[in-house]
């Protein structure tokens, strides 16, 4: 039976999948989030940058009204709009949405709130071309680190701070299931090992670990 480490304590629903596909589950927090009570000079904004759903559950409380939202991922802009937010523009990663800013609204001022970890791409795309941000930190990512005393098959990670949290106490040597282009850059530091989802989401770096298994025909070891 394959054996694999999630660095995301999952859902029922998605341990399930995992299950029923006859693959071991470990799981742990790799990454542990504090929200910030951060502070605005205004509560009305123009164009707010989302680039996880952290940041977006870090807003909510601050009635804020915000007209454009540009955003990363699905799931941060189902939220956003679960909660009444319009969305202008979304892509799978910081550096495309960046990309698009550029070309589509090189004209515009940003706000981004943002956790204490965040990457560099974006910031910088907007700086090099002129366009106005604003970044606001509204939450803070820690690593959890953690010794495991055995080997993986395979092992999710959902962010490139999740890689860095577990790289710090461990080795990959298994496979490393990726959410996206940008952990498998961190992951790629590491590992040559390396499958990514086809779609940024849990259940896709799930369905990526899974399909995985069955092609190579591991199966549940016979007692």
């Amino acid at each position: 039976m394959p054996r694999i480490l999630s660095t995301k304590i999952l859902a029922e629903n998605q341990k399930q999948l995992l299950l029923n596909a006859d693959i071991a589950l470990v799981e742990y927090n790799a990454i542990l989030i504090d929200f910030l009570d951060f502070q605005l000079p205004e509560t009305n904004i123009k164009n707010a940058i989302f680039t996880s759903k952290n940041a977006v559950k870090a807003i909510l409380k601050k009635n804020l009204k915000i007209e454009n939202c540009f955003c990363v991922g699905e799931k941060t802009a189902a939220l956003l709009e679960k909660n009444g937010f319009s969305i202008c523009e979304i892509d799978d990663n910081s550096k495309s949405l960046a990309e698009k800013l550029k070309e589509n609204h090189k004209n515009e001022q940003f706000t981004f709130f943002c956790g204490n970890r965040r990457r560099d791409e974006l910031p910088k795309i907007l700086k090099e071309n002129g366009i106005p941000l604003e970044e606001i930190e509204v939450y803070k990512t820690s690593l959890a680190h953690k010794k495991f005393n055995s080997a993986f098959d395979g092992i999710l990670f959902f962010s490139p701070s999740g890689v860095q949290s577990f790289v710090s106490e461990n080795e990959i040597e298994g496979v490393a299931f990726c959410i996206g282009e940008t952990t498998a850059s961190e992951a790629k530091k590491y590992t040559k090992n390396i499958e990514i989802a086809n779609q940024p989401g849990i259940e896709n770096v799930i369905a990526k670990c899974v399909s995985y298994f069955r092609k190579s025909g591991q199966k549940i070891d016979s007692e």
